[in-house]
């Protein structure tokens, strides 16, 4: 399994080809065999306790008779690129689960939450036949909301309230929430958790209802992450709301624009790399660089001269 990822996550081009053949294996395996794991997605501000709240959690599912899969994205230094990937030391219990498997990828600068291919590792754990997989997301915000787009359930985690909390969490990722935890919830902090829970469900009220979910949802939950307290209700609330969404259909829906939606960024990445690896429009690009930098042309209009050359490229080759 870890080879596999580390195959998939890879920069090169002949890793990409062995790693493509292998998930097109795997995926025809996966239809004949119909194995399907539940993804969810967890964001949360730093310090709210997703690591404590994802080992406890897990430690329920395993103890469900579940194989859960742990897919915890680590913030990549924009100057290094180097990543501390301590989220194994910090789900000690965890990771000596035998129906458990924590892999700590580097963000690598990727904007979203996500590693670039956490897409791909989801569909190794699929084919590993784990039940649930959890993918972590790096932090809370508006670019954060990409991990809503390969998941099945989105979890959004919270503190109790300090104050202006309310102002602080974007409208965005409380808009395609599915669940808000609010953790924390135990010793002086309890009450408050209450309050918040109380707080984040009228604001939830106020934001336009989806449609094809259940009245309920989403919905808002406290939990004590450290005293394993309403954890339980957390995975009601989620496989309630996942066989209410394979009921509709919606499942299968959300399931297709998520693969549609990897298929066309796929096709965008292939096109930035294929403009790196021409050294003649490499070449372009570095001059036109230096002449948007002197003012001399507006980005626009030197993006679009790079793009008529690849296009004209293009054309020649068919040719």
């Amino acid at each position: 399994m870890a080879q596999a990822i580390t195959l998939v996550e890879s920069g090169r081009a002949d890793h990409r080809a062995k790693a493509q053949t292998l998930l097109q294996t795997l995926s025809n395996q996966n239809q004949r065999q119909k194995s399907e794991a539940l993804r969810i997605g967890l964001s949360g501000t730093p310090g709210v306790g997703k690591s404590t709240f994802i080992e406890a959690f897990g430690m329920q599912l395993t103890a469900l008779g579940k194989r859960v899969a742990v897919l915890a994205v680590d913030p990549s230094s924009a100057r290094s690129g180097g990543s501390i990937l301590g989220d194994k030391t910090r789900m000690e219990r965890l990771a000596r689960d035998p129906n458990a498997y924590i892999r700590p990828s580097p963000s690598q600068t990727q904007l979203g939450g996500v590693a670039r291919r956490t897409r791909d590792v989801v569909a190794l754990c699929e084919a590993a036949g784990f039940d649930v997989v959890l993918i972590e997301t790096v932090g809370v915000g508006q670019s954060e909301t990409i991990v809503a787009s390969m998941s099945d359930i989105f979890l959004l985690l919270l503190a109790p309230a300090g104050g202006d909390e309310l102002q602080g969490v974007k409208r965005g990722i409380m808009e395609i929430a599915d669940l808000v935890v609010v953790n924390k919830a135990d010793g002086d902090l309890k009450a408050v958790a209450t309050r918040t829970a109380a707080d984040y469900a009228g604001a939830l009220r106020l934001l336009r209802k989806r449609d094809g979910d259940p009245a309920e949802f989403p919905k808002v939950v406290s939990v004590s992450a450290l005293e394993e307290q309403g954890l339980d209700t957390v995975w009601d609330d989620i496989t309630a709301l996942a066989r209410y969404r394979r009921e509709t259909g919606f499942w299968a829906r959300r399931r297709a624009d998520q693969a549609r939606d990897w298929f066309e960024d796929e096709v965008r990445q292939g096109l930035l790399r294929q403009l790196s690896a021409d050294p003649a429009i490499e070449t372009a690009m570095a001059e036109l660089a230096n002449a948007v930098a002197r003012g001399e042309e507006t980005p626009g209009a030197a993006a679009a001269r790079v793009l008529a050359h690849l296009a004209a490229k293009s054309k020649t080759g068919r040719a």
